[in-house]
């Protein structure tokens, strides 16, 4: 039976600055940097409350991707297409100060959505994350 979810990728377009970017603005730990034979790269990293999940940041290249699915990949990385998900946060406007003051560019400011406190950040490959403080749900009321 699956547990849980231990690891997702997130490609990012340098995995030197994406790992500078992941540590030093959003404060996730490095959990692994290992080199695995023909140049590969296995870089993890994680929210240090979260120690079971890891984020892979992944570069496309060999030896997943040829040439020509390199740099698609590439391509929609840059623009924003291959990459979104939602980091929860206790406090979205006071995490927005403090992420804007590490330099990470915000798309959208706390606003007040049907659930919860939401901000809309990029990281520095061009990938775009909710950064959002859910509302207690009961279900009773219908956003529709």
């Amino acid at each position: 039976m699956i547990k849980r979810l231990s690891h997702a990728s997130i490609y990012v377009l340098d995995q030197d600055s994406a790992k500078t970017f992941y540590t030093e603005k959003l404060g996730f730990e490095v959990r692994q940097d290992l080199r695995i034979g023909n140049g590969f790269r296995w870089l993890t990293v994680g929210p240090p409350d979260q120690p079971h999940f890891d984020v892979i940041l992944m570069q496309p290249g060999p030896p997943q991707h040829d040439p020509e699915t390199e740099k698609a990949v590439r391509e929609l990385v840059a623009k924003g297409a291959m990459s979104s998900g939602v980091w929860s946060t206790d406090d979205c406007r006071k995490t927005y100060e403090e992420l804007s003051a590490r330099g990470v560019t915000f798309l959208q400011e706390p606003a007040d959505r049907p659930y919860g406190v939401e901000a809309v950040f990029r990281d520095d490959s061009g990938n775009w994350f909710s950064l959002t403080q859910p509302h207690a749900f009961d279900g009773s009321k219908d956003w529709g």
